[in-house]
């Protein structure tokens, strides 16, 4: 239905490219990228019609106009022969710099989709773009190399993770080198490279010292018929991905990093970020930073409890307000309580049984808020320190023992997942709050029934109702707006005893080792005969390299492969000289992503993280682009690191990113399809029943808003575009696209798809077009060049070009610049002749977006060597200024012609000019002019008599 909205409103956007473009904005995204991919196929388009049949009469492979294959290789090896995007190690630091940065990716055997050089064609703009503008720029690349695939595929094939990543990292540099992109390839780093990782484990050891990394028992995914522990991703519905066998959860002690210890500095240094405020609000949220109140309730435990008589339950809420309206207790099956007797009065096994299926889902499954409500009576309860009545207590898994105490008090009024509960199994439900109303001056002592009629559960705040026990507690906060309700309460507990303020965080600490082989060994030993704690190996002896073996099979136990390689394992304690055992897990694949863009500045320094001079004047990167994906878990651990770098001293800045940029998804081509049911009729495509048939878009026709099957108009055929997978099989191969059409093409087309941020759909007709432009562009300069002056149109083009091209990769719009770009070659077929002084500052506008062909005009104009560092044009604004205009001339209300003068001539000027017009002498010879209607600028207008 997207795609049917879309075609009404382009209706309107027809039109010249620049009425096009204005009307642009005023779509919705979806419709401005199908629409702009449009404009660009029929803005490219030959001007003449011999020219448009032999484009048309021409695969764009057998063109002669563009030899593209022959100009980007030839060019690929000039850069690489020449280090010409070689950023030295001593740069003049009184130049102003550029560090710009992609997300460097994992190498997946699948090696780059399309969707890659979005983002690395974006930011290889703006690298261009700033070497030409003076800047020193650093521009590099690398691998986050260390990962599960290459270890699965390990364990299928029997081939070592790194020669299988080695492998993926080649395909993938080649790949990049193809599209053009000006990295500079002698910084290029590896996580997996021991003289990285030597750094990643350093860092490790100073969070170590810092009490930053500690051990706790945290649940694993174990599959005991695969003998390993599973990550997350590896589980489907409790088993495992590969074989599909049975997944539990079982406790292990695992390596922790206390990123809660800077989660109040994570949330303050937001403000300072400039990101997209949707980004800042994803950290927001997962940090989850609330203030509010810990209550101690009173257990009571049931018949047969072995708990104490003084026994607490401790909760966090952050609504103390609705105190009055807790009905029930929860507690996570996790919760310590329920280990020391708190189930009791029976329901002991059914306590046992739920606990137990409950430890084998992961958190995620537990907090779908959408999946149905389980849980069981423990058989105690607890008293409600406001009303002094007991409550019962519940075990259920929607509780996670990882948040706040591991227990929540339940008030179903006011929690839509406590409501969600108390319905399903028949608990009470009261409203303790109301909305405000102006005037109402209602009782607010008495609670309403839980019926969902009653607008239950309110989650707002509004003013307390039945929240008073002045007998029982002597809380009375009825009538108090929220905010005053809930400093009441919190002074009221803190006077009692029976609670405090606090504030609380969603954010937990980071899980940080997996049970994995191919990750970074943890520089850290167990000696014989201590107390089992860990001690750091001396930082001289990094760094501690994974053992070369084919041993890659899980061990059987929860313990990482690493574990039963018996001579890397067993070693010495270098203090005593005693024997020790290595920890045996390894790092998560994100240890190596969190500090990159620092070795990126000082890649080979054998004695330092990083230089203090260099880090000094490159950080903060300028501009980092990747995928929204990421806004969370790798945003959020890089800047924790960073800042424990940051208070070591190592870096100079509080924030690594000054500024991120998030590119928009490429969608699939355009699908087209219509469903068929059981009986051969034609059916919904939602019915579960019917069969859904693709078509290819020469089968439909266009019927007003939407398609139609052209074999049967009467079928109605639906088109949408979706998320390129292997399964849908609508991948398109960065590969296939160069070799048809080259690199330039897919570099100028992914940017002439829509804004940058913006989720665009993929159309193979669109690189077409943008590859016809670039022919125009290569036979407009084959057509001669000339060393006569440029005219003065000819040059206030030029320039009005310069001024908006410089405007919009500024500004990262690089669709409408390249839009600008094609204007300015649909004028230059225009003109009589073709001025070096007009043309030649245009391919130096081109050179940022289509660096191969630029770089072959700029040879061909006469140049030696590359034009990378040339410097960028700048805009004449004395030639922007328009002094004169075609002023259309009607006699009697009849246009007779156009004559030019000046913007502001007078009216006795317009007149003697139009008078010199034979077309208007015709009419006028010899007759009095009775009366002038003169608008300047707009028309002019003499009215004379008739015959």
């Amino acid at each position: 239905m997207r795609a049917l909205r879309c075609s009404g409103i382009l209706r309107h956007c027809s039109g010249p490219l620049q009425q096009q473009l204005r009307c642009l904005p005023l779509l919705p995204p979806q419709c401005a990228a199908r629409h702009i991919t449009r404009a660009a196929v029929d803005t490219v388009a030959p001007s003449s019609a011999s020219a448009a049949a032999a484009d048309a009469s021409s695969s764009p492979q057998a063109s002669s106009a563009y030899p593209f294959a022959e100009i980007e290789a030839k060019w690929q090896q000039y850069w690489e022969e020449q280090q010409t995007f070689r950023t030295p190690e001593e740069v003049d630091t009184s130049k102003p710099k550029y560090y710009v940065l992609d997300m460097f990716p994992y190498p997946s055997g699948a090696g780059l989709h399309v969707g890659h050089p979005e983002g690395y064609t974006a930011t290889d703009i703006l690298a261009r773009y700033k070497r030409m503008k003076g800047f020193n720029v650093l521009h590099p690349m690398g691998w986050d190399a260390f990962g599960l695939p290459a270890e699965q595929y390990a364990l299928q094939t029997g081939t070592h993770p790194a020669v299988t990543t080695q492998k993926n990292i080649d395909r993938f540099r080649s790949q990049l080198k193809m599209l053009g992109f000006s990295y500079d390839w002698q910084r290029e780093v590896a996580t997996t490279d021991p003289a990285y990782y030597k750094w990643t484990q350093w860092i490790f050891l100073q969070l170590f010292k810092k009490g930053l990394a500690y051990q706790a028992e945290v649940p694993v995914n174990w599959c005991p018929a695969l003998g390993t522990v599973l990550a997350n991703e590896e589980v489907i519905d409790g088993k495992s991905e590969r074989g599909d066998h049975p997944v539990v959860r079982l406790p292990m002690k695992q390596w922790m990093l206390r990123i809660t210890a800077y989660a109040d500095r994570l949330l303050e240094d937001l403000d300072e970020l400039d990101w997209a405020d949707s980004i800042k609000d994803m950290q927001r949220n997962w940090i989850g930073r609330s203030e509010g109140a810990e209550v101690h309730f009173k257990v009571q435990p049931g018949q047969g409890s072995s708990l104490g008589a003084e026994q607490q339950l401790s909760v966090y809420t952050t609504r103390p307000d609705t105190l009055f309206g807790a009905t029930y207790m929860v507690v996570a099956p996790e919760h310590p309580l329920l280990s020391q007797g708190l189930a009791a009065g029976g329901q002991e096994a059914a306590v046992a049984e739920y606990v137990q299926a409950a430890m084998n889902k992961s958190e995620r499954e537990r907090s779908e808020l959408q999946k149905d409500k389980t849980g069981v009576f423990t058989g105690s309860y607890a008293l409600n320190p406001a009303t002094g009545q007991p409550i019962p207590i519940w075990v259920a898994d929607y509780v996670l023992g990882s948040y706040g105490s591991g227990a929540i008090m339940a008030v179903p009024g006011h929690d839509t997942r406590d409501y969600e509960f108390a319905v399903k199994f028949g608990l009470d439900v009261k409203r303790v709050v109301s909305p405000v109303t102006p005037g109402d001056t209602s009782d607010t002592s008495s609670s309403s029934s839980s019926s969902e009629a009653d607008g239950l559960p309110f989650c707002e705040p509004g003013v307390a109702v039945a929240s008073s026990s002045s007998s029982s507690s002597g809380l009375d906060i009825n009538g108090l707006p929220t905010a005053e309700a809930k400093a009441k309460t919190v002074e009221w507990l803190e006077a009692q005893g029976i609670g405090s303020r606090q504030v609380n965080y969603k954010l937990r600490d980071w899980l940080f080792a997996r049970q994995r082989y191919w990750g970074e060994p943890f520089p850290l030993i167990y000696p014989e005969g201590g107390d089992g704690a860990a001690v750091a190996i001396p930082e001289d002896q990094l760094p501690l390299m994974l053992p070369e073996t084919d041993q890659f099979k899980p061990s059987g136990t929860p313990e990482s492969p690493l574990a039963v390689i018996d001579s890397w394992v067993n070693t010495v304690d270098p203090a005593t000289g005693a024997p020790a055992r290595r920890e045996t897990s390894t790092m998560p694949q994100w240890a190596g992503s969190c500090w990159y863009y620092l070795r990126f500045i000082d890649p080979t320094n054998s004695g330092s993280l990083v230089d203090k001079q260099k880090e000094q004047y490159w950080m903060p990167v300028d501009l980092y682009v990747g995928g929204a994906e990421h806004a969370v878990l790798h945003l959020l651990y890089a800047r924790f690191w960073h800042k424990v770098l940051y208070d070591l001293g190592v870096v100079s800045t509080k924030e690594p990113f000054g500024r991120l940029v998030s590119q928009g998804m490429i969608l699939g081509e355009v699908e087209y399809s219509y469903a068929v049911g059981a009986d051969g009729k034609v059916a919904r495509e939602d019915d579960p029943h019917a069969t859904v048939i693709r078509v290819a878009e020469a089968d439909v026709d266009k019927k007003g808003d939407g398609f139609v099957l052209k074999a049967d108009p009467s079928i109605r055929v639906h088109a949408r575009a979706h998320k390129m997978s292997k399964s849908r099989g609508n991948v398109i191969n960065p590969d296939d696209v160069v070799a048809e059409f080259g690199g330039d093409s897919l570099r100028l087309y992914e940017m002439f798809m829509g804004p940058l941020r913006d989720t665009k759909v993929w159309s193979t007709r669109g690189v077409e077009g943008v590859h016809r432009f670039l022919n125009r562009v290569y036979r407009a300069f084959e057509a001669g060049v000339s060393d006569e002056p440029a005219s003065k149109e000819q040059l206030r083009l030029l320039h009005a070009t310069i001024k908006k091209v410089t405007t919009e990769t500024e500004e990262m719009r690089f669709n409408t610049g390249i839009a600008a770009m094609m204007e300015f070659v649909n004028g230059v077929y225009k003109w009589d002749n073709r001025p070096r002084a007009a043309l030649e500052p245009f391919v130096l506008l081109l050179a940022p977006y289509a660096p191969h062909i630029a770089e072959e005009l700029w040879s061909r104009l006469g140049h030696s060597g590359s034009l990378a560092y040339e410097p960028w044009p700048e805009a004449d604004e004395s030639l922007l200024v328009v002094d004169t205009v075609n002023l259309p001339v009607q006699v009697n209300g009849k246009m007779r012609g156009t004559v030019e003068i000046g913007v502001a001539a007078e009216q006795a000027a317009a007149v003697e000019a139009a008078l010199g017009l034979n077309t208007v002498k015709k009419f006028t010879e010899g007759k009095e002019i009775k009366k002038v209607i003169y608008v300047p600028g707009k028309i002019l207008n003499l009215i004379v008599p008739g015959k």
